[in-house]
């Protein structure tokens, strides 16, 4: 199976999934759920787990009393600012090494500029922006860390952003996620959010290649 199918496969039957998850784990289901938003955030190797599709099913379930709000929000609200963090030092403790025209093994070169032009249009807007855009939600901390964005502004702004972030795609899902046209239709809603959020690293890419040509010739 392609990780393609792969992705596919779990944001259509994420609903699934999480209920699996809470009949076999119970309450370790919020530590599973923040491992994933941290690994998401934190991790910049790992630039497509499905975190928003994640966070919109987890608010739905809470809303059906399956989940509970009180603890989802400031669990997954920590592990996305923890994440950041750790991203964030990750990358200001590789300067040295890192060398923005060069693949290396874990870091590609196109996912490097495309976060580099993303910094360099928005400054640290970037980082609260960057929460809504997958792949670039991975790398901007990263190259935050890398650009030298000092910690007590970044630190501000990514608190902020990890509140906005889980709480916009927690209080959807708990809003949204149980109306009956949406929960007939789960599995397309959830797969609408992944590829709507796409979008924007799709204008990013087109744009980004458009320079590439004008600067060759």
């Amino acid at each position: 199976m392609s990780w393609l199918m792969m992705i596919y496969t779990i944001l259509t039957h994420a609903d699934t999934y999480l209920a699996q998850l809470v009949t076999q784990f119970g309450s370790w289901t919020y530590v599973i759920v923040a491992i994933v938003i941290f690994i998401e955030t934190g991790i910049v190797v790992a630039p497509f787990m499905p975190g928003d599709s994640l966070m919109f099913v987890a608010g739905a379930f809470a809303a059906r009393d399956i989940l509970d709000m009180r603890i989802l929000f400031p669990v997954l609200a920590m592990s996305a600012i923890i994440g950041d963090t750790v991203n964030y030092l990750t990358g200001s403790l590789s300067r040295g090494w890192v060398v923005a025209d060069k693949d290396t093994r874990w870091l590609k070169r196109t996912h490097l500029k495309r976060a580099y032009a993303f910094y360099e249009r928005h400054g640290t807007r970037m980082i609260v922006l960057a929460r809504f855009v997958p792949v670039i939600r991975s790398f901007a901390p990263f190259v935050a860390g890398l650009a030298g964005m000092p910690y007590k502004m970044f630190l501000i702004v990514n608190a902020l952003s990890g509140l906005l972030w889980t709480g916009v795609y927690l209080w959807a899902g708990y809003i949204f996620g149980n109306v009956p046209l949406v929960r007939e239709q789960f599995s397309f809603f959830v797969l609408g959010i992944a590829l709507i959020s796409f979008v924007p690293v799709l204008f990013e890419t087109v744009k980004q290649r458009r320079a590439d040509k004008r600067t060759k010739l």
